[in-house]
């Protein structure tokens, strides 16, 4: 049985700032040897070239090599899944997930969360929106949910990937070995590479049966629920966090899920709140949380048809701005005026994951008798 697993949300003051973490080591909230994970925004620009996701990552990797008892290439393994861009409203932060002893949690056998973490095999730039990839990925998902002692496909509520896209290195050494790539164009290799991860993970989790290399990007009725897909330079494989509820496992805390129809859909973001265990009112209010809210965790998407709640919009045709920026700062805009809080984590590029115009929300509350979710001021 995995151990008790325990959340907090912690602020980015600056991009390579990691004190939160060693706040949370020094005051023995947790131990920088039991961080199994850590998934965050940075504020970067969120495209190929946002190297902040490096400097992020460095400085949380340098406090836990500091701070514990394991060597950088230990730590080197924890995954560390680091999304560019806090557009509009969304602030900078990190979420961290760190085992604790049985003895140091809440005894139950209610349902509680648990973390499993998986690397798939090495992803070949021509596999990268091919079928060969959504079957790496789809075994990887299944080798992070027996890790995370999860029994059923129902019980996983949030799988966070992070996957290798196309560089133009990567796309020259797939021609000196005569292979091809799916694209040339590396910021779209993003959607690309996000898209057939989520594809993955719905396969391994029965959503759908197994797609064809034709429906990559194109078939937007095939989508994972629970999928959170984030590609950047600094992989060769699938990095996959499988997040869900076990029983017997102990702790306080919960997740669950949802899916927001559009950009526009708060009903959405509430809906996940509930399913991970909230009561709350028929139309809450976000000072209905107290402080109960570890964080919640978006995909978003520009609808193909160019439309929100039947009104057309222009993202899709805007030159000076791309539409993730757009989509992001609006999203993000929506889920904080629920929680209450900007720190919320929100990505784009959300092709297969979550309906068309929409995306998957997962939702972390806190259960116990102190909640350690974040409280704005009054």
């Amino acid at each position: 049985m995995p151990e008790p697993v325990e959340v907090r949300k912690i602020p980015l003051l600056t991009v390579s700032d990691a004190g939160g973490l060693a706040d949370l080591v020094d005051s023995g909230v947790l131990e920088a040897d039991r961080v199994v994970a850590v998934i965050g925004k940075t504020e970067g620009n969120g495209g190929v070239n946002d190297y902040t996701r490096i400097i992020a990552d460095r400085a949380f990797r340098e406090v836990l090599v500091a701070r514990g008892t394991r060597s950088a290439e230990e730590v080197a393994q924890v995954p560390i899944v680091w999304s560019g861009g806090t557009d509009g409203v969304l602030s900078p932060h990190a979420t961290v997930f760190a085992t604790v002893s049985s003895d140091r949690a809440e005894q139950t056998d209610e349902l509680r969360l648990t973390v499993g973490f998986a690397m798939s095999e090495v992803l070949l730039p021509e596999d990268i929106g091919r079928t060969p990839m959504v079957a790496k990925v789809a075994d990887a998902v299944r080798v992070a949910m027996e890790r995370a002692g999860i029994a059923g496909a129902a019980d996983v509520h949030y799988v966070q990937t992070k996957t290798p896209l196309l560089t133009i290195h990567a796309i020259r050494d797939a021609k000196s070995r005569g292979k091809t790539v799916w694209t040339e164009h590396t910021h779209e290799s993003m959607d690309l590479s996000n898209g057939c991860t989520a594809l993955g993970v719905a396969v391994a989790l029965g959503e759908i049966e197994m797609p064809s290399d034709e429906d990559v990007l194109h078939d937007r009725a095939l989508y994972s629920a629970v999928a959170s897909c984030s590609s950047g330079v600094e992989l060769d494989r699938a990095q996959v966090v499988v997040v869900g509820n076990a029983r017997g496992v102990g702790g306080r805390f919960r997740i669950g899920h949802s899916v927001m129809r559009d950009a526009l859909d708060a009903d959405g973001i509430w809906a996940a709140i509930r399913d991970a265990g909230l009561e709350l009112p028929e139309r809450p209010h976000p000072a209905d949380l107290q402080g109960r809210l570890v964080n919640v965790f978006l995909k978003c998407e520009v609808s193909q048809d160019g439309q929100v709640h039947g009104r057309r919009n222009a993202m899709l045709d805007d030159s000076d701005v791309h539409w993730h920026r757009q989509i992001k700062s609006a999203v993000g805009g929506v889920a904080a005026s629920v929680t209450g809080d900007p720190a919320v984590f929100v990505s784009v590029s959300a092709a297969h994951q979550g309906p068309d115009g929409g995306g998957p929300v997962a939702a972390i509350v806190d259960l116990g008798p102190d909640p350690t979710g974040y409280v704005p001021p009054s």
